[in-house]
């Protein structure tokens, strides 16, 4: 069996140097002879020789690069992730799978920096994360509108006549994962009490949380329990047993929360406390992880959900394998129209989850990724910039060649925004509007969207996107997003004599270092460039990025956000002043009337009044310029036709458990 997988790997080094297209002599060179020549007793052999082979290529088109005077970099970033892939993959669990094994295979394009729920906002490490806790409620995984089910909760909450308190009832039969952290090593049952200790954790000022702002103000006693942590000398000093009023569980399976009194009668003070209690942050955690792991606890999630962590290997790839402590749960049996016969029902009422392990590999580059999905060892990816036109024909429809394949294609406008942020705190940035604008208007968007996304994204003229009901169909008559270079030159004299003098060289962080960030950096530095400005791209992986701009260390940065429930309370959220960073405000931001209509709107339902609120928190935003926004996503997603139950969700990550492979296809495309 060993000689067997080597012939493939041989197979897939020639065939990755041959579509590079390599010189003969790296092509056929030690990696031939090594994986030929020898024979394996032990998977320890194999790799040590795999390991030799797929650095030689890496070598030799290095040498080959400096030598004709060129540096290579998407070349040699293929060569050695693909050096990568194929040593993990020969030296841990990652890779031997068992015949009947059923195994998800997906591509994160960064690395993640915890698995913390918690402290958890980054999309990828939600979506790990989210297959491994779970929240009281969660979306329907079919249902359209989109609709909230109990998850550990039994019911929905019951809920007082005065608006103020909600009585959740837990479910029974719920255990965290085995884990060393437990006595005897043996999971414990949830209790109510592990949401409360959860959820103190999110408030502590020593943990830092980014979710915090999810709660700010709204829950009986926190605010208050949050101050009492300030005076607290160290994290472990934090008496995490002191009464919280309005967070209480008088029994094993019973949660009761009690809201603040709201400032207008006959108002719910938050009446989106469901949706939030569908948050990964409020996923329950265990006391015992907490004070056995400490900070090393993003590193050892311990969660009641179907998979628990196996492998992970930073900057390599994770592995979560099926959790045997998993209580259970069932296929749905009802979805929205055309459910049925698009094949989304065909497992309704069975046990889930179908898989046995989910495996993402770290890979920086799309292209590597592309080629793994071509060759099947992917189940699904989004389609690379240079590949779109492999990919899909002038009409928008799949190519013959992707047809013949039996790949589908998935498209739906994803509730997104992007953009390039200031930090408000900054003092060049924060006193200086004009300068502010006139990067906004530098910025050709249009000719970032071609270039980028093959003309599929949608400009951003405002934070709330098309897909949103308060978006402002208006909103692109204002024009802050035109592109208007002479604009900006005007607005960048005005800006130096506010300055004082000639404005200092600007720096953008970047959130990635790949080939597909630095074309975007570069892209951005020329739009600037051309008006004038001199900035300098900072190119970091994800977790140095987030460190940056967490603790306003990033002048400019590029980022983005999808809104985690049907409401654009995300996209506006992240302007309120109380919730400057660490919290979800990381430009900084700050205006005393956005925040007057933004707690007038909190304690609103969903309603035409607070759609209306929404919409002119979105202009004084916009006016106040604390971002030049880029674009919306549009999602184009392909996925191997043995890849089952792959409907697009906008507000659900934790949806592992309803994939399915069908095994038989998957090994005939292979073969």
């Amino acid at each position: 069996m060993l000689v067997s997988m080597l012939a493939i790997e041989a197979r897939n080094s020639f065939f990755l140097a041959s579509s590079l297209q390599l010189p003969a002599s790296i092509r056929v060179s030690r990696t031939t002879n090594v994986l030929l020549h020898f024979h394996f007793s032990s998977l320890r052999q194999m790799n040590f020789a795999l390991k030799f082979a797929t650095l030689e290529i890496s070598r030799r088109a290095i040498r080959l690069a400096k030598k004709k005077g060129r540096f290579l970099t998407g070349l040699i970033s293929v060569v050695f992730t693909t050096s990568l892939l194929i040593v993990a993959g020969c030296d841990g669990s990652a890779s031997v799978e068992e015949p009947n094994e059923m195994v998800l295979r997906h591509v994160l394009y960064t690395r993640i920096k915890g698995l913390d729920p918690g402290n958890m906002r980054d999309v990828y490490s939600v979506i790990v994360g989210s297959q491994i806790f779970e929240s009281l409620y969660q979306y329907h995984f079919l249902k359209r509108p989109y609709e909230l089910v109990p998850l550990l909760a039994e019911d929905m909450p019951q809920i007082s006549e005065d608006l103020l308190t909600y009585t959740i009832r837990i479910k029974k039969g719920v255990y965290f994962q085995d884990d060393r952290c437990f006595t005897g090593g043996k999971g414990r049952e949830l209790k109510a009490e592990d949401f409360v200790f959860s959820l103190k954790r999110v408030a502590d000022i020593k943990y830092l949380s980014q979710n915090w702002s999810i709660f700010d103000n709204k829950i009986v006693g926190l605010d208050e329990f949050r101050e009492y942590t300030k005076n607290c000398s160290s994290a472990e000093d934090v008496d995490y047993s002191r009464q919280v009023e309005g967070l209480t569980a008088p029994d094993d399976y019973t949660l009761v929360i009690k809201l603040k009194k709201p400032p207008q009668d006959g108002q719910a003070h938050w009446p989106q406390l469901c949706t939030a209690l569908a948050d990964i942050s409020t996923a329950p955690v265990a006391k015992e992880a907490v004070d056995y792991y400490g900070k090393d606890i993003i590193s050892h999630p311990v969660g009641t959900g179907p998979f628990k962590l196996n492998v992970w290997r930073r900057g390599s790839y994770i592995e979560l394998v099926r959790n045997p402590a998993f209580r259970g749960e069932l296929y749905p049996s009802e979805g929205e129209d055309g459910d049925a016969e698009a094949g989304y029902l065909d497992d309704a009422g069975k046990p889930i989850p179908f898989a046995d392990r989910v495996l993402w590999t770290i890979i920086n580059e799309r292209q590597p990724a592309w080629l793994l999905f071509l060759q099947g060892k992917v189940d699904a990816t989004v389609i690379p910039k240079d590949s779109f036109d492999e990919v899909m024909t002038g009409t928008g429809e799949l190519t013959p060649e992707m047809k013949q394949r039996n790949i589908r294609l998935k498209t739906f406008r994803d509730p997104s925004t992007y953009w390039v942020g200031f930090n408000m705190a900054d003092d060049v940035l924060s006193r200086n509007k004009p300068l502010r604008r006139a990067i906004s208007y530098a910025i050709d968007r249009e000719k970032f969207i071609e270039l980028f996304f093959n003309n599929r994204h949608l400009v951003a003229h405002g934070l709330i996107p098309p897909v949103m009901p308060s978006y402002n169909p208006g909103i692109k008559e204002k024009g802050y997003t035109r592109y208007d270079p002479e604009k900006a030159k005007e607005l960048l004299k005005e800006a130096e004599k506010i300055h004082g003098g000639t404005l200092p060289r600007l720096k953008i962080a970047m959130p990635g270092t790949d080939t597909w960030y630095r074309q975007f950096g570069q892209f951005l530095k020329r739009n600037l460039d051309t008006v004038g400005l001199e900035v300098e791209m900072q190119y970091m992986d994800r977790p140095t990025y987030q460190e940056r701009v967490n603790t306003k260390s990033a002048q400019m940065f590029s980022s983005g956000t999808s809104a985690s429930i049907p409401d654009a309370q995300d996209f506006l959220s992240m302007f309120y002043s109380k919730y400057q960073t660490p919290g979800r405000n990381k430009f900084n931001y700050s205006n005393p009337d956005f925040d007057r209509l933004y707690e007038k709107a909190q304690v609103l339902p969903d309603s035409g009044e607070r759609r209306r609120l929404y919409q002119r928190m979105e202009l004084i935003a916009l006016e106040d310029c604390p971002a030049a926004l880029l674009n919306h996503r549009v999602a184009y997603v392909l996925h191997h036709d043995w890849y089952k139950n792959y409907k697009q969700h906008a507000f659900a990550y934790g949806l592992s458990k309803y994939r399915r492979i069908d095994m038989a296809k998957r090994t005939a495309y292979k073969n």
